[in-house]
């Protein structure tokens, strides 16, 4: 199926070469042909729908967003061939020693654009209800399947009861659209240049404006001293507009909502990382949950969270 289509895409002789893929159903290909290079998204129906791609993708690009343009589509067999933005992400430049400055810049830009923007759709609300079901990928994948707790019936209760205070604070603020998965190896740098691309952009729902920056900042692959963290969640924290930076007494209470917002992330991303590894045989996931534990153990300290306040993180 997918040579066919591709074969009605081009007129010329084509190679096709498979590329990493992510947390997901979909699968993605280079396509090569006369020099030039795309790449095939296959997302296979029914597990995956390229239209809300298709929608979040023509919103960000109105929204002056880099993202890859669209060159062919067919929905109902879920094929995209896009623009190729290259194998450089920000994840590799930073390994690779390049200063990350300018990056943060392009990134924080971008991020103030998408947060001033208008979706041309209604969007999911990342609501209280839809935190703690995230948490629970916690309890029900990582705690069992790779910690080797089985946590009882009042320890789940407690956890949540534990969590409340945060998650009901940021549902409390105000809601901005929201990317969702803005991080290190979702921001390209394409022909290795900026403006940033983005990617995996699908599942943007309606947030807090902490959420992007935190997924930035705390990065679940990247460890960044936190006065660099600091820096930059202030300077993106003075550029917001007056209707939001007026919902913070200041600096310190909005860098205190990015860790809180970070600390629910952290606890989500561990147990999508264990489901990945357990049920899906992703096994390469496994190595990222350290690095994300000391993060969450870290916002532990910063929030000041006990065992006895929120049993099972420790």
């Amino acid at each position: 199926m997918r040579q066919h289509w591709l074969h009605a895409q081009f007129s010329e002789a084509f190679e096709i070469t498979p590329l990493a893929g992510d947390a997901s159903f979909r699968c993605y290909y280079r396509v090569t042909s006369a020099g030039r290079r795309y790449v095939l998204m296959d997302a296979p129906p029914p597990h995956e729908d390229v239209g809300s791609f298709l929608a979040v993708r023509d919103w960000f690009d109105q929204a002056e967003l880099r993202v890859s343009q669209l060159q062919a589509a067919d929905r109902q067999q879920g094929f995209l061939l896009l623009e190729d933005f290259g194998d450089e992400t920000w994840a590799t430049y930073r390994a690779s020693g390049g200063d990350i400055a300018p990056l943060f810049d392009d990134a924080l830009r971008q991020l103030h654009l998408l947060q001033a923007s208008s979706p041309c759709m209604d969007l999911p609300l990342f609501d209280v209800v839809r935190m703690r079901r995230e948490c629970d990928l916690y309890l029900d994948w990582y705690l069992p399947r790779v910690a080797g707790i089985e946590p009882t019936m009042g320890e789940r209760e407690r956890f949540h009861a534990g969590l409340t205070g945060f998650l009901d604070r940021l549902a409390a603020l105000p809601r901005v659209p929201v990317h969702l998965d803005y991080h290190s190896r979702n921001l390209m740098l394409p022909d290795g240049a900026l403006p940033l691309g983005q990617i995996d952009y699908q599942d943007a729902v309606m947030g807090p404006p902490t959420y992007d920056l935190a997924s930035l900042l705390y990065d679940c692959y990247q460890d960044y001293p936190e006065t660099e963290r600091q820096h930059w969640s202030r300077i993106f924290f003075e550029a917001l507009p007056t209707c939001l930076s007026a919902e913070f007494s200041g600096f310190d209470a909005w860098h205190k909502a990015v860790r809180m917002t970070s600390l629910q992330r952290h606890i989500k991303a561990i147990g999508i990382f264990a489901r990945l590894a357990c049920r899906d045989g992703k096994i390469q996931f496994l190595s990222e949950i350290p690095l994300t534990r000391k993060h969450l153990l870290e916002e532990t300290e910063a929030l000041h969270i006990t065992a006895q306040q929120i049993p099972l993180l420790f």
